[in-house]
């Protein structure tokens, strides 16, 4: 880990651990065990994008949480795949032309959410070894990719209890969202232009939690309003307590 820089009552600490490159956020002068929040970036972005590092200055300031956040496979800080390359140069293409480029975004999440789940995993168990994290409950956010990522990585690992997921369609997704359990609440973009309403509705439906709620607003798509940070802040504070 790097040494720690402290912003407005956030600590942010760089970490590498094997080929996986992250970043720690936890309150300034934190000590003793907290909450983790785990929170995955969209497509073509990285572990300090714009609304990653919004959120998780929010959480750990406002909220006391420990939050950590990574660059995907071929995201970030990390090498990019031949593979990679192509399935993002057809998505531009598709998009371009106004076609809906479901199929390979469901191909590209399915390339790299093996790999990702098992490094989401590992910086858990990492993370969690620090006197200022410790081994407490563990929540999701991700949106778009980190949607799409973040549901395998829901139905395998036991130690997450709840998450906020959203912006992406049932395609490629159904069995694995029924294998979803946690309390989740769901942010769907009314007009959004890459994921088409109805997809994004199926996917919320195909989830097998108990507890979810599904959160609209107008506006296309990455165009989250900023209040439904707090919304999730609160969301996670309620079942990581």
């Amino acid at each position: 880990m790097t040494s720690p820089t402290s912003t407005d009552g956030v600590t942010e600490q760089s970490f590498t651990l094997g080929e996986i490159t992250g970043v720690l956020f936890t309150p300034e002068g934190a000590t003793g065990p907290r909450p983790l929040i785990l929170m995955g970036h969209g497509g073509g972005q990285h572990k300090k994008a714009p609304g990653v590092l919004a959120g998780a200055q929010r959480f750990a300031a406002e909220g006391g949480f420990a939050v950590a956040a990574v660059d995907a496979p071929n995201h970030g800080d990390r090498p990019k795949s031949e593979r990679f390359i192509q399935y993002a140069g057809g998505m531009r293409t598709r998009i371009a032309a106004g076609e809906d480029p479901a199929e390979l975004v469901a191909g590209m999440h399915d390339l790299l959410a093996g790999q990702a789940v098992a490094e989401w995993q590992a910086v858990v168990t990492a993370v969690q070894e620090l006197d200022h994290v410790g081994a407490g409950p563990v929540g999701y956010w991700g949106v778009s990719m980190g949607c799409g990522l973040g549901m395998p990585l829901l139905a395998a690992e036991p130690r997450i209890r709840a998450a906020v997921l959203g912006l992406l369609g049932v395609h490629g997704l159904a069995e694995t969202a029924a294998q979803v359990t946690v309390p989740v609440r769901f942010l769907v973009q009314w007009d959004d232009t890459r994921v088409p309403r109805e997809q994004a509705l199926a996917l919320f439906d195909a989830l097998g939690s108990t507890e979810k709620t599904l959160h609209a607003n107008p506006g296309d798509h990455g165009g989250i309003p900023a209040f439904e940070t707090g919304d999730a802040l609160r969301f996670f504070a309620r079942h990581l307590a």
